[in-house]
């Protein structure tokens, strides 16, 4: 196996599309995908990226993909990395690109000098729950995901 991982390209917009709506559908919320191509071209590679994506190629062939960006702990007064998204399509998982992905981001939050990682996981998905804590990521059960969207949002604007 010959495994790449690299920052994304504007190029690579149609690859991230396909992996965003592939990840969705996998977690059941595909109906909740409204990204476009201009929608993350403006996001990602416009003038203040709000986001950062790396791809991963096992022998030149898309395989997955990891979209991060940075948060800050106030506790610590250090900066974080927040993974977002990660996804390995179903023909290359088991080889371990998942793992490869997670551990290239660490590694990029260690060489930024953040404080710590995170991310989200729904609570059925226990293959990726076992995943993550066979590599030493603990779970904050005490903390709960708060989230204004939609018409909650914009009455504030």
């Amino acid at each position: 196996m010959s495994l790449q991982i690299r920052p994304a390209a504007v190029a690579d917009l149609p690859l991230i599309l396909e992996f965003i709506r592939a990840l969705a559908a996998y977690e059941k919320l595909l109906d909740e995908v409204e990204a476009t191509e201009d929608r993350l071209r403006a996001t990602l590679f416009g003038p203040r990226p709000a986001a950062e994506c790396v791809l991963a190629f096992e022998s030149g062939t898309p395989a997955g993909f990891a979209i991060y960006f940075s948060n800050y702990s106030t506790f610590l007064a250090k900066p974080g990395l927040y993974l977002e998204d990660l996804f390995v399509a179903p023909a290359f998982r088991g080889r371990g690109i998942g793992k490869a992905l997670l551990l290239h981001l660490a590694r990029l939050a260690n060489a930024r000098g953040c404080g710590r990682m995170e991310w989200a996981v729904l609570d059925w998905n226990q293959p990726a729950i076992e995943f993550y804590e066979a590599l030493g990521a603990r779970r904050m059960r005490a903390w709960q995901v708060c989230r204004l969207t939609g018409a909650a949002l914009e009455q504030y604007a």
